[in-house]
């Protein structure tokens, strides 16, 4: 049910996020997912790649600070309130979110969030046991894929 996230810590320079995208094509690693959060002197890279223990030692070789990370995706309806019942549950469960980004696409008509909780044993049981699809790695990994990012 969980994922592994590598974070990455970048300078916040003009192609400074490009030579990280070069170092993952040369290394063959595709990007599930991505998302990017910066502060006027430096970002955070977070994704997701189905080889991730290769794409931390070659970032890792390539000098960068990473990272890695658990993180579990959910399947959600994408319709007015589907995010709202995820939080309920997590609320009621007494979860903490730490962070989430999401898809807009997803099949069935669900999109789907990836979340950090601080307890992620926990929230896998709570969310579980309301009955929300929390997704294997291979569910996830099947469905999505950004290719590569340079």
């Amino acid at each position: 049910m969980k994922l592994k996230q590598i974070s990455v810590f970048l300078e916040n320079r003009p192609g400074h996020l490009n030579q990280i995208c070069g170092v993952l094509k040369e290394a063959n690693i595709n990007l599930v997912t991505l998302t990017l959060a910066d502060t006027s002197e430096f970002g955070l890279l977070r994704l997701i790649v189905r080889e991730w223990e290769k794409a931390r030692a070659v970032l890792e070789n390539a000098g960068y600070a990473v990272n890695v990370t658990e993180v579990i995706a959910i399947e959600v309806p994408n319709e007015p309130g589907g995010l709202h019942r995820i939080l309920q549950v997590a609320s009621k469960g007494r979860l903490t979110v730490e962070y989430m980004y999401a898809f807009t696409f997803g099949r069935n008509g669900n999109t789907q969030i990836v979340f950090r909780f601080s307890n992620m044993e926990r929230a896998a049981e709570v969310l579980t046991s309301a009955g929300i699809n929390v997704l294997s790695a291979v569910e996830f990994y099947e469905e999505n894929s950004l290719g590569n990012c340079s």
